[in-house]
């Protein structure tokens, strides 16, 4: 079979398509032909191997898979014999933040692990779409209790996360102040935000404006640059480890000063964010953002792109 390869940490170059052996599939798993996959930064973390506090997860000096991806749809050919709630030609979709190897044309997944039937009439591409970013959003707002009416203020909202997140929660009620560059204004109004703020034109953090959450969806401010916005009790939250890996050592001390504080999500649960998105995307109140599907053979190409950092939502690797 076809799959990206890379044999050692490093920029989208050390990325190529080789072919390889399929996978072995084990009792207690399923075996699917992947229709298509996403990159996400997920991705580009765990090709770079950075930051280097990755590696303790994927591989010290060099990764111990050497087939990336994160996030998968696809279909079952074949189910293991202790498989009992899948059955073969089920249209399946999944994610793994730690790496399941599914840039491939194949792939061997355990049905214990995050693995769900895909929502009827959803194509593969907008399935997978609606995975990586829409966990992370959905485990910001658990961090909280968003209740109808608060303000939140949502950096970053033209990537997967920020997308996702924007219409989690308009879904909770929330109104919704958020950032995004000139370009993506109308589609961002679009997914139900009550105010935009152009980042290329103004400094969200100099807002008048005093918010329940401050949620940075891209991790590219701070708590210090983002506590003047929030109220008396505020919250806020990114979706990184912050510049000095300052988020998680703010989480555990703020609240013991009381009044504004830090959480940092620690996104475990994926399949109740998988069963949660399910639900929306069957009300129809949940659509994900695409911005380009790469073929295959153009896999350092996507990752060119996605790690500019320049996405617009969601980028997909498709196997078709």
């Amino acid at each position: 079979m076809k799959a990206v390869i890379r044999r050692k940490y490093g920029p989208p170059e050390t990325l190529s398509v080789a072919e390889i052996e399929k996978p072995m599939m084990k009792e207690d798993e399923v075996f699917i032909k992947v229709h298509a996959t996403t990159v996400n930064r997920t991705d580009c973390a765990i090709v770079t191997g950075k930051p280097f506090i990755m590696r303790l997860f994927l591989g010290l000096f060099k990764p111990r898979q050497i087939v990336p991806g994160t996030d998968f749809a696809g279909q079952i050919l074949a189910v293991g014999k202790g498989v009992t709630n899948f059955r073969i030609n089920d249209r399946v979709f999944g994610f793994g933040d730690d790496g399941i190897q599914s840039q491939a044309q194949f792939m061997s997944h355990p049905v214990k692990k995050a693995i769900a039937h895909m929502p009827n009439k959803m194509s593969y591409e907008h399935a997978v779409a609606s995975l990586e970013g829409a966990h992370y959003a959905f485990n910001f707002i658990n961090k909280v209790n968003v209740a109808p009416g608060q303000k939140v203020m949502v950096n970053g909202a033209t990537g997967a996360i920020g997308s996702a997140m924007i219409q989690l929660l308009t879904y909770y009620g929330a109104r919704v102040t958020a950032t995004c560059n000139t370009k993506n204004v109308t589609l961002i109004k679009s997914l139900g935000v009550a105010r935009i703020i152009d980042y290329k034109k103004e400094d969200f953090t100099k807002d008048s404006e005093k918010y329940d959450f401050v949620f940075d969806a891209v991790g590219k401010s701070t708590f210090g640059k983002c506590k003047r916005l929030l109220k008396k009790r505020g919250v806020y939250i990114s979706s990184e480890l912050g510049p000095w890996v300052q988020n998680p050592f703010l989480a555990l001390i703020t609240p013991l000063i009381g009044g504004k504080k830090v959480k940092f999500p620690l996104p475990t649960n994926i399949m109740r964010s998988i069963e949660f998105v399910k639900k929306m995307i069957a009300e129809d109140v949940f659509r994900p953002v695409i911005d380009k599907t790469y073929a295959l053979d153009e896999v350092a190409e996507a990752y060119k792109y996605v790690c500019s950092g320049n996405k617009t939502g969601n980028v997909i690797l498709s196997m078709s």
